[in-house]
């Protein structure tokens, strides 16, 4: 990865302090592939060098993955065939509000959190603050 002041264009754009380069190199079933993009961002070099920049780029993209495996594959955002209306936003929400509640469950993953709340439903109800009911 690269980073430099000079690809920028700063003086028109106001807070740009580096443009980047990323050059990404896989191979998958022996077919190797090259993939360059650029992006760019308002840290400066002194706050953020190449290696730093690469370390952010990095963390991000884990989170990212990491989400998009709860929402899709946990909670099947993808399989959902919602797509008109409001209705998709609000499934959204309700999709962060639950993986935001899964992290409290005592589970060693979200799937276990569900399948725990699932048999338990005292528990589910107690989790979003419903009163125990007899």
């Amino acid at each position: 990865m690269e980073s430099t002041p000079i690809l920028t264009a700063g003086q028109k754009w106001k807070g740009l302090k580096q443009g980047l380069r990323i050059t990404r190199e896989r191979t998958v079933k022996g077919n190797r592939t090259v993939e360059v993009v650029y992006g760019i961002t308002s840290l400066s070099m002194e706050r953020a060098n190449a290696a730093t920049l690469r370390a952010i780029l990095r963390d991000h993209w884990q989170i990212e993955n990491g989400l998009h495996y709860v929402r899709d594959v946990t909670l099947g955002e993808d399989a959902c065939r919602v797509r008109k209306g409001t209705a998709p936003p609000v499934l959204a929400a309700v999709r962060n509000v639950v993986i935001h509640l899964l992290a409290d469950v005592d589970a060693k993953s979200r799937p276990e959190a569900l399948e725990l709340l699932q048999l338990d439903p005292a528990r589910a109800r107690n989790l979003i603050g419903i009163p125990q009911t007899e």
